[in-house]
């Protein structure tokens, strides 16, 4: 599966090189000298395959929620490594599932989830002939069984046009303020051909922010289709008439996985690239929102369209970003560590869905630096953690991995021979 189509363009606009490296200088990545643990490494825990997402609910259970592209949750149960043969949900027959970036692309557990039993998904769906749109709905857990929920307690919470099959974001997650965030992608194709995703009256090309309690809500949405929610009163756009109120941030491309660092709220956003970079974005959990992460005014750390942008400090580039060299052509973002392994807490983990390189990155002195921590011939196309914050990751060809300590080591030699998968090249728009 590609999670990036792209069409290789020259970049357009003027930019000064000397203003723009003088102003990129401190967000420039160094090679990190920091050493990880020498004996880290990850093991098979299950298989499924076209995971795309891993949750744990929070609720004391310690379960893991696989979610597979095509419309199904599936739980592994960490304590006995049991990979439930009954999905949670099965919603395939909602979902368009496209054969490339379309699908069931994200699932959050309501804070409360222990309490309502409520949790939440991102689908893409098709309304009619050449239509797509995402949908946000909400769902129960079953009164009787809490390794199935129920299918008919659907709610639809947002829907939004979507203009191609493509860079759908598709992550969703409660933040510790208690309110649901949304990665939306520029809408799709390549270069941003509708040319709208710096516009603040639209929620493609965005990070999203809503608040789901209590439930039921009415009204509709302030921009753009369904909406079963309330915006938060301190989002930073919130009565602006020209501006989706919706909105916590801007200028993403594809944010295919972002996350919270459980132990201090800082928010970490995958966004994948045109031709050029890949980046890590980051916003300090202090943030009041609003920040625009530069596309398509800028690709990672170097000017893309600069045609109609603002100053280079409207801007707030990515704390790491790296080149298409080695086959990579898109990241999948991660976690930052904050398990039990010595040695490893801190570290942001993250990948590279087309070359299976694994990158481990920290910020000592409060400047982040990487390392390439493992060449794999792993599709990665999602991290998670499980309650006790212990990291996770998917093979799209079916392996779930557990990053493990000194004592959980198993490969010696590389990978088994089901995940030694030839790399064969991604569509191109």
């Amino acid at each position: 599966m590609s999670y990036l189509t792209l069409t290789r363009r020259a970049a357009g606009g003027a930019c000064s090189a000397l203003l723009l490296t003088a102003a990129l200088a401190a967000t420039t990545p160094a090679p990190s000298s920091a050493q990880l643990p020498p004996d880290l490494d990850i093991e098979v825990v299950t298989n499924l395959p076209d995971t795309v997402a891993i949750r744990n609910a929070g609720d004391g259970s310690n379960r893991l929620f696989l979610v597979q592209q095509q419309g199904i949750i599936r739980i592994y149960d960490v304590d006995t490594d049991t990979l439930l043969t009954t999905p949670f949900l099965d919603i395939q027959s909602l979902v368009d599932d496209g054969g490339n970036e379309q699908g069931l692309l994200g699932l959050a557990f309501h804070p409360n989830y222990e309490i309502n039993g409520l949790f939440f998904v991102n689908y893409t769906y098709d309304p009619g002939p050449g239509l797509d749109r995402t949908r946000i709905a909400r769902y129960e857990v079953s009164a009787g069984n809490p390794n199935v929920a129920d299918a008919s307690s659907a709610g639809n919470i947002l829907e939004i046009e979507q203009d191609f099959g493509n860079h759908n974001g598709g992550d969703i997650h409660f933040g510790p303020d208690g309110f649901l965030y949304i990665g939306m992608g520029d809408g799709g194709s390549g270069g941003d051909p509708t040319t709208r995703r710096q516009d603040p009256d639209e929620r493609l090309g965005k990070m999203l922010r809503i608040d789901v309690d209590p439930l039921p809500r009415g009204g509709g949405p302030d921009c753009g289709l369904v909406g079963n929610y309330s915006v938060p009163a301190s989002n930073p756009f919130v009565g602006d008439a020209s501006t989706c109120d919706e909105i916590w941030a801007l200028g993403v491309r594809n944010p295919w996985r972002f996350s919270f660092d459980r132990a201090t709220g800082d928010l970490f956003i995958g966004d994948v690239g045109q031709s050029a970079r890949e980046e890590i974005s980051y916003q300090p959990a202090a943030s009041t929102g609003g920040e625009n992460y530069g596309w398509r005014c800028y690709e990672g750390n170097e000017p893309f369209n600069t045609s109609g942008c603002g100053s280079i400090g409207d801007y707030t580039f990515p704390i790491l970003d790296y080149n298409r060299t080695g086959g990579a052509c898109s990241v999948t973002g991660g976690f930052r560590y904050r398990g039990a392994i010595d040695g490893f807490g801190g570290y942001y983990v993250y990948a590279d869905y087309c070359n299976g390189r694994i990158y481990a990155a920290n910020n000592p002195g409060g400047v982040w630096s990487t390392q390439i921590w493992r060449d794999t011939s792993l599709f990665i196309t999602t991290f998670g953690e499980d309650e006790s914050g212990e990291l996770y990751l998917s093979n799209q060809s079916g392996n779930i991995y557990r990053f493990t300590g000194p004592s959980g080591s198993i490969f010696e030699g590389g990978f088994e021979s089901a995940d030694l998968l030839a790399w064969s090249s991604s569509t191109v728009d």
